[in-house]
Parts: C-alpha cells; sequence; structure tokens
C-alpha cells in the first residue's frame, strides 16, 4: 500500500491533482491500518497453510477505526516498547489525516506533503515490527478488545 500512495502522489509530470494527493494520504493512513490487522491475526490466529481462515479474517476484520484510535491514546500508560510507542502515535494523526483527506473538501495537499505522510506510515510499521512478538501480540489485544471494570 505504500508503494501505491507513494505513486499516486508523484503522478503526473505537472502539477499535482489533489484527488491524487488526497488518496495519497488516505493510503498511508490505511497502509498502517492494514499491517496492524495482519500482525494482529498472525499472532492471535496463526499465519501461513495452516491457519483458520475463518477465525483469521474474524480477528483482520475486527480492528475498528475509532476503537483503536482511542486504544492508542490509553497505550501511553501501559509501557509498551518505543516501535509500538511511536506506531500509536502515528496511527493517531495518519488517522486525523485521512478524516481531512477523504472528508474535506477544503484541504490541500502538497506533493511533499503526501510523500512525507506515506514515509510516516512505512516508518511506523518499521518500527512496529522491532518490537518483540509478546509486545505486538498484547498491543493486538489492547486495540481489538473492549476492557471490561
Amino acid at each position: 500500500m505504500i508503494v501505491t500512495g507513494r505513486r499516486l502522489a508523484v503522478a503526473g509530470r505537472t502539477k499535482p491533482r489533489q484527488s491524487d494527493m488526497k488518496r495519497s494520504v488516505s493510503t498511508a493512513y490505511y497502509a498502517l491500518f492494514h499491517a496492524i490487522a495482519k500482525d494482529a491475526a498472525d499472532l492471535l490466529v496463526g499465519g501461513g497453510a495452516a491457519r483458520a481462515d475463518r477465525a483469521w479474517s474474524h480477528v483482520y476484520r475486527g480492528l475498528e477505526h475509532g476503537f483503536a484510535k482511542n486504544a492508542c491514546r490509553e497505550i501511553s500508560k501501559l509501557g509498551f516498547p518505543v516501535g509500538i510507542m511511536c506506531c500509536t502515535s502515528e496511527f493517531i494523526e495518519l488517522q486525523d489525516m485521512r478524516h481531512s483527506a477523504d472528508y474535506d473538501p477544503r484541504v490541500r495537499f502538497t506533493r511533499a506533503e503526501a510523500l512525507q505522510w506515506a514515509a510516516r506510515a512505512e516508518a511506523a510499521i518499521a518500527g512496529f515490527r522491532t518490537a518483540p512478538r509478546r509486545d505486538r501480540k498484547a498491543f493486538a489485544v489492547q486495540l481489538l478488545l473492549k476492557k471490561r471494570s
């Protein structure tokens, strides 16, 4: 997805179209979102040929945008490794930018800004993947399951 976002940002040789810039920013967020969803499904259900496809899809599709954003706000209090902490802050900012890109007709992005959001998403994914498996699994649980008091 990051490749798609970058391709949209550099589409055309002249002044970039805002539709491409907005789609690029939106795609950057979705790259991070889907990387987290895939990791959660792989960690909680299992990956590869032996995975239970229905269960894997259920976990993958269980990640909800708003719930995940709220969980990311709470995670700073839980002592996760730096890679996950950076991922949570980027997730929040990228989701805000995606909302602007998708729903605010007045917002405009330059090519450099669109490329910057793609780079930030890519860095968040890379940093997230450096976290230990057990921490990524705990992160997945935080993002997917409602806390009961």
